[in-house]
């Protein structure tokens, strides 16, 4: 029997589960919308109204709270002191969740997991679904600008011979994540 027994355990231990949670808590006071399932939307939008909560208190026990569910210093600090001061007319519904669509893999429901209040404007675009009404619009994800690569002048040669793949240059992709964290220092840099 379940009595007492609140929440969607995601398929999850318990640590796992915890930090699921925590990341998806992380990556919604950062980017102020996320898109996720929505049996992830609805347990990661208790983590973050809690959150806001303690971030609208302004504590050393709310701070040491927080850091202790986020453990991430400087977000902690953007909580209290970004975040939180705009929701301070408010009593709760800190959060929204919006229905995407349907996951191409698995068929789960998406939705878009966002803050009421936002401190800059996403844009999205507009995409139509491939259903039988053609003027059904779903909103799509935020749009990304594409980076511009510097390209070598091309030679007079015909454009697929060797020699102009050997005459172009690549822009030196810089490393992310975790290789970024394992790169050697050089005294280049």
């Amino acid at each position: 029997m379940r009595h007492k027994v609140s929440g969607n355990r995601l398929s999850r231990n318990q640590s796992l589960r915890a930090a699921t949670l925590r990341d998806l808590a992380k990556a919604t006071l950062l980017q102020e919308r996320i898109c996720t399932t929505r049996a992830k939307a609805k347990e990661g939008r208790r983590l973050v109204e809690q959150l806001i909560t303690l971030g609208k208190k302004d504590t050393l026990n709310a701070r040491r709270k927080a850091f202790s569910i986020l453990c991430d210093r400087d977000l902690v600090v953007a909580l209290f002191k970004e975040t939180a001061p705009r929701f301070k007319s408010r009593q709760g519904g800190y959060t929204r969740i919006i229905p995407y669509g349907k996951r191409d893999g698995d068929n789960a429901d998406m939705v878009f997991l966002e803050l009421t209040e936002k401190s800059r404007a996403i844009i999205t675009g507009v995409k139509k679904e491939k259903s039988q009404a053609a003027d059904v619009k779903t909103v799509a994800e935020a749009e990304t600008k594409p980076v511009e690569t510097e390209k070598a002048p091309k030679s007079k040669k015909a454009e697929g011979s060797k020699a102009d793949v050997k005459t172009t240059t690549k822009a030196a992709a810089k490393p992310t994540g975790v290789k970024k964290l394992f790169q050697r220092k050089t005294g280049s840099e």
